[in-house]
Formats: C-alpha cells, structure tokens, sequence
C-alpha cells in the first residue's frame, strides 16, 4: 500500500512539474510580450507605447526618452528602428477607406463615424523613409471574433485613433535642425620644446691689477708686414725731366681759315644807281 502511495505521489508531483513548465513557456513565449521584449530590447528601455496586431505577430512601440520608435515583424523576431521625427503621418482605414489621417504639414482629418461592424480595420504609420515607407497593422479581421481573447472592431478603432493623437503631437512639433557635420580637423603641428639653457654661474670677480702692471705683462703685437705701394720706386730720376714732356712739345693743331667773307648792306649799290636794265625794252 505504500509503495502505490508513493508512486501517486510521484506522478503527481511530475504531472505539477510539467504543468508549470508548460505554462511558463506558454507565458514567456506569448506573442504580444515577445513583441514587447524585442521593442525594449532594440530601443533601449520600455517604450511609453506599444500597439500589437494580434495574430499577425506586428507591433510598434515608441520611446520619447532616447527619441525613437521601432516596429516589429514576425512575433518580434526582427525589428526596424526610427528616429520619432522620421514619424511622417499615420491614417486608419475601415473596410478600404481611410476615415482618419494625420500628415506632417496638413491639418487632422478626424474620425466623423462610428463604426460598429467591419471586416477590417488597419492603422498605417508612414515613416520619412525610401526603403520602408509604412508599416501596416491590422487590428480587426474578420474571424478575429472566433479567438479567445476577442475585442470589437469598436475597439480597435478607438485604440487607433489613440494613436493618431499621437502621430499627430508628433509630427506637429517643429523638426530639429540637423547637425553639419564636423569638419575634417586638420593634424597638428608639433612643435619643439625649446631648450633652456641653464644659466651659467657668474664668474669670481679677478684680483685688481695696476695698469703699468697689465701693459706690461701683456704680450707684445708682432709687427704686421704691409706690401709697399709701388712695385719698384726710381729714385735716380732728374725730377726737371718729366716723362711727360715730350706731349707738351707738340704745336696745337693750325686753325681752319674761314671760306666765306661776309658782306656789309653798307657796301651795296642803292637800288637808284641801276641805270641798265638787264633786258631791251624794244625787244
């Protein structure tokens, strides 16, 4: 009898073990808390805001203390991050028409109905980005009903419409003006330390000496030997025989005489004393 005690309470015991297993495996790998791990997990703390399309394993999440926001694919498994200014807009659309939108830019075009049945409803943020523009969410379809968890398509709309308030405090904030980029610094210069050269010590002042003492016992200048101004100097010259006589005895060069006399209006005829003419008139 104590033996089956025994064993009840082994399987028991291992029936619990199990049980607690799977139950914690089934809490840690939930969809909606893998999604909200990666999101804190690529932006670096708990986001203030967290939407999930359950069953379709997407979610967004924002964080406005490092300034980012994430979305998220596949339960989580991989993650795209942006910067909240990259945040352009976002629109929700029921059924394929858009009945809400929020742009950079323009004004808010609020929700003007109530929807209480749909087939879908979707809500779409729109990033300033070439590679990945917009991120999709659907978070009503139809069959949704048949799940455990269910919530109304009125539901959902009012969550998404909570999140185009959002969209729209952010994109209505002024952009901040982005940073230049530094320029390349240029390598310095080294320069040498200049060298101090320490000071030399004075030197002991000499004893004094008497000037005729000191003329004395410096040493005598040896004579410089200078060259001689001429070559050779003749001394047995007559001075009264300068060797430049011979140039004075040259007679000066005769005057050219003139070739032309010149002729005074004194000496010429008056102009009454020509009784010939140098022509006949009879002719």
């Amino acid at each position: 009898m104590s033996e089956l005690w025994r064993l009840l309470l082994l399987v028991t015991l291992s029936a619990s073990a199990v049980t607690f297993v799977g139950s914690a495996a089934i809490w840690f790998m939930d969809e909606e808390r893998r999604i909200r791990r990666s999101l804190r997990h690529v932006l670096k703390g708990a986001p203030e805001t967290v939407i999930v399309a359950k069953g379709r394993g997407r979610g967004a999440g924002f964080n406005f203390t490092t300034n980012q926001a994430a979305v998220a694919w596949d339960s989580g498994a991989w993650c795209l991050i942006y910067r909240i200014d990259e945040l352009m807009g976002a629109e929700l659309s029921v059924d394929g028409q858009v009945i809400g939108r929020v742009f950079r830019g323009e004004q808010r075009r609020a929700i003007d109905q109530i929807v209480q049945q749909a087939a879908q409803v979707t809500l779409k943020l729109i990033f300033d980005d070439p590679r990945h523009p917009d991120f999709e969410l659907d978070l009503w379809l139809e069959g949704d009903q048949q799940r455990r968890e269910t919530r109304s398509p009125a539901d959902a709309i009012q969550e998404a419409n909570r999140w185009l308030l959002r969209a729209d405090a952010i994109v209505r904030r002024p952009l901040a003006p982005k940073s230049k980029p530094a320029p390349a610094s240029e390598p310095a210069i080294q320069t040498r330390t200049p060298v101090v050269e320490p000071e030399a010590a004075p030197a002991a002042p000499k004893p004094y000496t008497p000037a005729l003492e000191a003329v004395s016992a410096a040493p005598q200048a040896r004579p410089t030997a200078t060259a001689p101004l001429f070559d050779e100097i003749d001394t047995t010259a007559d001075p009264a025989e300068a060797p430049w006589d011979d140039d004075l005895d040259d007679d000066p060069p005769p005057i050219p005489e003139k070739t032309f006399k010149p002729i005074s209006k004194a000496s010429r005829p008056p102009k009454g004393d020509q009784n010939e003419l140098p022509f006949d008139l009879d002719d």
